[in-house]
């Protein structure tokens, strides 16, 4: 019986003893990682933006440094305003030029800001010219 308990015990000392040794890591473990946390410092940083910094980042091509880049399939329009392709004959925020905002109830057309909802030359929509005579109300010709 006697040598039966020392087995256990002796099992559960070496069990013991190995877990020990696995869990803590390696100096040489602690160094890779003290080096790797003084490279880069991602404190306040998202984990996906600390994915994409190690990475090779890309270059953007804004329209200031590229103007080329306003006329591509797929721009938002031929002009640039701050770093931005825009289209300065439909955009509210940048209407007729760089900044000019139109109003809340006003849209751009043609690079005016006009009242969609009086305007006989674009009533409702840009370019919806009213017949000669009606007039334009809500947005709609001869309304009522």
């Amino acid at each position: 019986m006697m040598s039966l308990k020392t087995f256990f015990v002796l099992a559960i000392l070496m069990a013991s003893a190995i877990t020990l040794i696995s869990a803590t890591p390696s100096q040489q473990e602690e160094e890779e990682e003290e080096e790797a946390a003084a490279a880069t410092s991602l404190r306040g940083t998202s984990r996906f933006l600390a994915q994409t910094s190690q990475k090779s980042v890309r270059v953007v091509k804004t329209c200031d440094k590229y103007p080329s880049v306003c006329l591509a399939k797929g721009s938002a329009g031929p002009h640039c305003c701050q770093k931005k392709c825009v289209n300065l004959t439909a955009d509210r925020l940048n209407c007729g030029r760089c900044g000019k905002k139109c109003s809340y109830s006003k849209i751009c057309c043609q690079g005016k800001c006009v009242s969609p909802m009086s305007n006989e030359m674009h009533c409702g929509s840009c370019g919806n010219k009213c017949k000669k005579g009606s007039s334009c109300v809500y947005g709609m010709c001869s309304y009522a």
